[in-house]
This record gives C-alpha cells, sequence and structure tokens, in this order.
C-alpha cells in the first residue's frame, strides 16, 4: 500500500526531510549516534531484503535498538510490532500470533528458546553498522501498540506512520537547540510520541532506560542539556521526590498519561520556575487531542472545538475523539470494535463541567461503588496529593460485606515522620478529606507507606 503524496513515504525518508542530521543526536543509556548515521546505517543483523513485506515482532530491551530498528523497517515491513519489555512474556506468543509475526527482531538471546511460534528470529548489532538497504521501493507500514500488558491479555492497536506523526510535526520556537527527552519508553504511546517528534522536527532526544535509576536518568539529562521533557505525573512525582531533580534545567515540561491535578502541576512549577509547563490528553487509541499550558488543572470547555482537525465531545460523561490520528482498529478476530458508528472513540475517561472548564475525574472502568455511591479514585487523590506533608497517594478499594467496598489511600509522604508523628499525619490527612469531601468518598484507612509501584507505562498500578 503506497503512502499518500502529502504523507512522507517512510521515516526514514522524513529523517533526511529533515536535514542537519549530523549536529542533532540520539542518546541511549550506553550508545549514542548522530541521525546521519541512524538513517545510513542498521541496526539489524540481516539484509533488508529479508524483511520486506514482513509482519515483524519488535522485542528489544534497549529504547535505542528500538529507536534505530523502527527507523530501519518503517517503510520497508508490512508490519511493526512494539512488544515492551513490561509486558510479560507468557503473552508473546499471542501477540505473535495475533499480529502474524513473520519475524521476532531482539536483543534478548534467550527469546530464541522462548515457545513464541515465530519462525525466524533476528538479532540487533551491538551499535550501528554500515549498511546499503534497498529503499526505492516503499510501502505504508501498520505500527501496532500494545494498549496493556501488566494485567491481562493485551489488545494491538492499529497506526501507521501518518496517524502517529500527526501530532508530532508542530515545532517549539527556541533560540538555542532543543533537547528532548522523556520518563517514558519509547514502545508506549507517550514515549513513541517524543521519539517522533524529535525524529521529524530535527532535534537531539535523550532517551531513558528502565535500568538506571531516577537519579542517574536526570544525571544523565541534564549533562547531554535537555531543554523538554515529558513524562507522567507519577514520573514527575518521583522525580521531584529525588534530591537529583535539580539536575536538568529544562525551558518546557509535558505531563500526560495520567490525570494532571493541581498538586503536581505547582510542585513542577516550583521546581522549574523558569520552564512553560503543559499538559496533554492522549491515548494510544485516540492519539493526541489537546495541549493545556494555563497552569491549571482540567481544560476550558471551548478546548473540545479549537481544533479543526479533531472533533471532541463528552457523551455519556466520557470523552470522545474522531481525528486522523486516532489508531484505526484493533487486531485480532475477536478484539472489541475500536470506533463506534460514527468515528468517535470512547477514551473511557470521565468528565466533570463546573463553570465553563471540565476536570478529569477518573477512569469509567476505575470507580469503587461505596454502598450505591460512585467514587473516583484520581478524585480522592487529588484531594489529598493538596495536602502539604503528601508527595502522593493510591485510592483503592477494599471489600466490605456491608457497603460492598470501602475507600483505603496509601498516602507516601514528602519527608517521613519519626517517632509518633505519623499517627498524627494520618489524622491530620483524614480530617483534611473530612473538609473537602463528600463523606462517602473520605477513606476509612490512610496508610502511610515509603513508596507506591510505578509501571514502566510511568503510571501506578492501581490495585486489581
Amino acid at each position: 500500500m503506497k503512502m499518500p503524496q502529502d504523507n512522507p513515504a517512510s521515516l526514514w525518508s522524513a529523517i533526511i526531510a529533515t536535514g542537519n542530521l549530523s549536529s542533532r543526536i540520539l542518546v541511549g543509556l550506553n550508545a549514542k549516534a548522530n541521525w546521519a548515521e541512524l538513517v545510513e546505517g542498521s541496526i539489524v543483523e540481516s539484509p533488508s531484503d529479508e524483511l520486506r513485506g514482513k509482519s515483524v515482532l519488535l522485542a528489544t530491551i534497549d529504547q535505542f535498538r528500538a529507536a534505530a530498528a523502527l527507523i530501519e523497517l518503517d517503510g520497508i515491513a508490512r508490519r511493526v510490532v512494539l512488544f515492551p519489555p513490561d509486558v510479560s512474556r507468557e503473552h508473546l506468543a499471542y501477540v505473535a500470533k495475533t499480529a502474524e509475526a513473520d519475524i521476532l527482531v531482539t536483543d534478548q538471546p534467550d527469546l530464541a528458546s522462548v515457545n513464541h511460534g515465530i519462525g525466524r528470529v533476528i538479532f540487533c548489532n551491538q551499535g550501528i553498522a554500515q549498511a546499503h538497504a534497498d529503499r526505492g521501493e516503499q510501502i505504508e507500514t501498520e505500527w501496532i501498540l500494545l494498549t496493556s500488558g501488566t494485567t491481562g491479555v493485551p489488545k494491538l492497536a492499529v497506526h501507521t506512520l501518518a496517524s502517529l506523526a500527526g501530532s508530532a510535526r508542530h515545532t517549539e520556537s527556541s533560540p538555542a537547540p532543543i533537547v528532548w527527552s522523556t520518563f517514558y519508553d519509547m514502545r508506549r504511546y507517550g514515549g513513541l510520541h517524543i521519539f517522533l517528534h524529535a525524529a521529524l522536527t530535527g532535534t537531539s532526544l535523550v532517551v531513558s532506560s528502565a535500568q538506571e535509576s531516577v537519579a542517574d536518568f536526570l544525571t544523565r539529562a541534564g549533562a547531554h542539556g535537555v531543554t523538554h521533557i515529558s513524562g507522567t505525573p507519577s514520573h514527575w512525582r518521583r522525580a521531584l521526590m529525588s534530591p537529583w531533580a535539580n539536575r536538568i534545567a529544562p525551558e518546557y515540561i509535558r505531563l500526560s498519561g495520567e490525570i494532571v491535578d493541581q498538586a503536581i502541576l505547582n510542585q513542577v512549577r516550583s521546581q522549574y520556575p523558569h520552564a512553560r509547563v503543559a499538559h496533554t490528553f492522549a491515548s494510544t487509541e485516540a492519539g493526541v487531542g489537546f495541549n493545556v499550558d494555563d497552569g491549571l488543572m482540567g481544560f476550558p470547555a471551548d478546548v473540545l472545538d479549537s481544533n479543526p482537525l479533531i472533533e471532541m465531545k463528552v457523551k455519556d460523561g466520557t470523552l470522545r475523539i474522531r481525528s486522523s490520528r486516532t489508531a484505526f482498529r484493533y487486531l485480532g478476530a475477536d478484539s472489541p470494535t475500536l470506533k463506534d458508528a460514527e468515528g468517535f472513540v470512547d477514551t473511557g475517561d470521565t468528565l466533570e463541567l463546573r463553570d465553563g472548564r471540565y476536570y478529569f475525574t477518573g477512569r469509567r472502568d476505575g470507580i469503587i461503588n461505596v454502598g450505591g455511591f460512585k467514587v473516583h479514585p484520581e478524585e480522592v487523590e487529588a484531594v489529598i496529593n493538596r495536602h502539604p506533608v503528601v508527595a502522593m497517594s493510591l485510592v483503592r478499594a477494599k471489600r466490605n460485606p456491608i457497603t460492598g467496598a470501602l475507600v483505603v489511600a496509601d498516602v507516601v509522604l514528602k519527608a517521613m515522620p519519626v517517632d509518633n508523628g505519623a499517627i498524627a499525619q494520618q489524622c491530620d490527612i483524614l480530617q483534611y478529606c473530612r473538609a473537602e469531601l463528600d463523606p462517602h468518598k473520605v477513606p476509612t484507612a490512610i496508610n502511610i507507606v515509603p513508596m507506591l509501584t510505578i509501571g514502566e507505562s510511568g503510571k501506578l498500578v492501581r490495585h486489581a
């Protein structure tokens, strides 16, 4: 299938079109290369003819190798499946079968012995090798993104470079060279969006690694002069708890992937007073919807009509999006329908309109039922996170034979209390909740914990 003339033939050709390739770089944990080396070389230990027209499952630990492989495969392979490292290997065979994978490209030798049902395994080079790929005939490659994987069988959302790149082509004005980075893994939508943004707008990019600590990543990002950086609110809460938060001095900060409450916006702005702080709504299925940079949680109601290229509406309490940036469908005969009859994607994110501004209240499938009353965990977390001693929180349900469920909260404090201070602070947080929340939303218990689990997707790992 040929690409439309108004779209780049491939990621490879789009990068070349940006020009100035030798002066900007892609930096991984253990490797780096300028963009000229990336488009002229190869990371895959196989001639391009062997990959042409194939369905390729890309499963690497290293993000640098994943990025180099995407540049090499797009326009040659008919389909590329991005398999994030945090997805359980027990799903590998299902993903391979659903995507009709012909070839596994990996940097993990032990995957060759896993029963994944793929007939051919090709390994990545240690670094960029010289290559002479035939780029004369390029096709439109399907990019397959997994929407889950830490629990349950993942869904496989179908994109193309055109749908993914639609929101990645805008450029920022800056008197100095821009260096992007992100806490996200680029096999997830949030990280892939930043990778494509850097590739298509002619900037450098520093990618993170699950193998390094937050302190090490912040130090490395600072050493490379990162100016623009993105992550989830949970990423940023963890970063701001680190003494190494001052290792970076960004000009622009973006938050996405989770509900952005006022507390985290204020904390980021306090730590980086000279940075422009924005939050973006985006999802794997719906693509990027909008960007807000007025310093307030939620978004003005007129944002729904602000972009002529994106149609948005609120129906039955959830945000719906229709645009050329949405995924096309899910792979698999038994997969759910991605879009409604009018072509809208139901994001599942619930909204409440107050005084001309919409506020995200939570996920439709995450509601806690307390004696017939609905409680959104994120709404309670937003209140708890405003308390001056709280660094971050997670609200969950606890089964109860009378009400069905009770609300409990696990809370990480900015500083661990000494002696009996924890009891006093638990009581103070509860009193704060009682003053700010309806009675059925007030946690029945506040548990002070040393940390909360953040998945490789950058989101809080919520209890089932």
